[in-house]
């Protein structure tokens, strides 16, 4: 028989905002190029699931510092999530993703700072 194994931790979208306020957290963002271009939160770090599969390391901001980690909808963010915590890194899953975030009326900005979409 197999143990019982949890997935990463999660947090909603209000948690956020206290966590990277107020623990200097970072919400890492691991939705692929366009999507992170069309729309993101505010301060948040880029770091796409697929380069974090193929190897590559957290953003120099990020490294070191507690993840709560987005996607548009939540199967991306927890597997990333699980991916970071296997590294060694403190991450947890964002639940609902971006579209939570924006359905919660959280600020979404796209490449230029200007008012963003959920692609």
């Amino acid at each position: 028989m197999f143990p019982f194994r949890r997935g990463p931790a999660r947090v909603t979208p209000a948690d956020v905002h206290q966590h990277t306020r107020d623990e200097g957290a970072v919400l890492l963002d691991v939705r692929e190029r366009a999507e992170w271009t069309a729309g993101h939160a505010p301060g948040a770090v880029h770091a796409p699931l697929s380069a974090l599969l193929a190897g590559a390391g957290l953003p120099r901001y990020a490294e070191g510092r507690s993840l709560m980690v987005i996607c548009r909808s939540g199967r991306r963010s927890r597997q990333a999530a699980r991916l970071l915590t296997e590294r060694g890194a403190e991450a947890v899953d964002v639940t609902g993703g971006m579209n939570a975030w924006a359905a919660a009326g959280l600020p979404v900005v796209d490449g230029h700072g200007n008012r963003g979409s959920i692609a």
